[in-house]
């Protein structure tokens, strides 16, 4: 019997044993090794999307394993690979899928969201879900490929082109993935951020970073840009306040690109985007091409995952987990560590 962490209420998570079959025709069985509690979890937890999420439901997207098993016309896939989840399932029929867009699918299937998620030892999914992950890079780290691919299909979105001035308004570890992502791309980059210690991370990762309650935000813009404004800026934080300070920093022709979700309408400057001509891009999900470069990301290090993990705690404390993370303070990133040594591993290294 293998364990399952369950979301049953708001701000309930239980530990069970949970039943795993064998995985059926296009299916694979995978042992999660690490799974990253992200803030979409932390809305779930909180109860604040009961109306989509079906209890108990397992949670859990952001993650890194190995394959146990597969089912029947499975090719290409063996027991034993290292590999992790872009956890989407689209209907190819809706008028987003024949567009081309099946990542914004009109009845996507997010899974970890409205089906089983990876906060389990064993965990069935469609093999085609799967992105292939280089032996070399360790599995804990493999768990922030997703967040990676989020970030890059932000930057991507929101046409980041090299020597361009980025403002990330928010320094959690989205935020900061993208501040990283684009400065990959070439593109100067600043990051505004609340928390002295995301502050002090982004900084040791050589991002520059301004604190909103201490600093003058317009005149350091300013003083930048030479009062041009930025070119691109990426609203992270989920704050009004945070959607005011985007839309400022922008210079004419900007663009904002929205990351965050906002659990309520906002009140946004419409006359600045009049003004100064003003794009706003939507960024949702990401697709598979995404996936395969923030494993390109991951493995070379241009992401240093090992930096922004926090820590690493056993399944059985997940509930500690959530709950150190809506708290804040020095917590940037927390990983489940969900390795199962038993001996039906068939031969998998966990």
């Amino acid at each position: 019997m293998t364990l399952a962490v369950h979301y049953t209420a708001a701000r309930t998570l239980n530990t069970a044993p949970a039943s795993s079959g064998e995985p059926g025709p296009g299916e694979v069985q995978l042992a999660p090794a690490y799974v990253g509690i992200c803030g979409t979890d932390l809305h779930i937890f909180h109860g604040d999307m009961d109306a989509r999420v079906g209890t108990p439901a397992v949670l859990g997207h952001e993650m890194s394993g190995r394959i146990l098993r597969v089912g029947p016309g499975v090719a290409d896939w063996a027991p034993g690979d290292a590999v992790t989840v872009m956890p989407l399932r689209w209907d190819g029929t809706c008028p987003a899928c024949r567009a081309g867009h099946q990542h914004v699918c009109q009845h996507l299937d997010f899974i970890g969201i409205d089906s089983p998620g990876a906060m389990q030892q064993r965990w069935t999914v469609p093999a085609s879900t799967l992105v292939r992950l280089p032996d070399s890079l360790p599995l804990d780290r493999a768990a922030l490929v997703e967040p990676t691919a989020v970030a890059v299909h932000d930057v991507g979105r929101a046409q980041v082109r090299g020597d361009e001035k980025v403002v990330v308004v928010g320094g959690g570890p989205v935020g900061v993935l993208i501040a990283l992502v684009a400065r990959a791309a070439g593109a100067d980059v600043r990051v505004v951020e609340l928390s002295a210690h995301r502050r002090l991370l982004a900084e040791e990762l050589g991002l520059t970073t301004w604190d909103p309650t201490a600093d003058d935000i317009g005149a350091l813009v300013g003083a930048w840009t030479g009062n041009a404004g930025a070119d691109v800026a990426f609203e992270v934080s989920g704050a009004a306040g945070g959607v005011d300070t985007a839309v400022d920093v922008l210079g004419v022709r900007g663009r904002l690109c929205l990351v965050a979700i906002h659990p309520r309408p906002r009140e946004v400057n419409l006359h600045r985007f009049f003004w100064r001509e003003l794009t706003l891009v939507g960024a949702r999900l990401y697709d598979r091409s995404d996936f395969g470069r923030a494993v390109a990301l991951v493995a070379d290090g241009t992401i240093p995952a090992d930096r922004l993990i926090s820590k690493v705690v056993p399944l059985t404390q997940a509930p500690a987990a959530f709950e150190a993370l809506e708290g804040g303070g020095d917590v940037m990133k927390i990983l489940l560590d969900c390795t199962d040594h038993s001996d039906d591993t068939q031969g998998a290294t966990l």
